[in-house]
């Protein structure tokens, strides 16, 4: 099997568009993260993000959770089992095709 094989095996295009990968990314590295944090760590507006997380649920990889605190409705997003597997097998796609451009 090429190397281009094995990176097409884990590409994930829903995952694929860059604020996506940013929200995966994001997701990632914590177990839930509020939507405020997202928005304002990929500087877009509510209803682009909205949008981003819509299709990213619609794939079963993202969950949201919402509840109340300090008063306010709140909603934390997190990356779903299958989502985590997807994001990871993407980013090692993404690394077999640098590895074979860098050959």
């Amino acid at each position: 099997m090429k190397v281009t094989d094995k990176a097409e095996d884990g590409f994930e295009a829903t995952i694929h568009a860059p604020n996506r990968l940013r929200i995966c990314a994001l997701l990632e590295a914590a177990e839930q993260v509020e939507f405020g944090l997202v928005r304002e760590r990929l500087g877009v507006s509510d209803s682009v993000l909205s949008k981003h997380v819509s299709v990213l649920m619609d794939a079963g990889y993202v969950q949201q959770t919402k509840g109340v605190r300090d008063t306010r409705q709140r909603v934390w997003l997190s990356l779903t089992k299958s989502g985590r597997a997807a994001y990871r097998a993407h980013v090692a796609a993404l690394r077999a095709i640098v590895g074979e451009a860098q050959e």
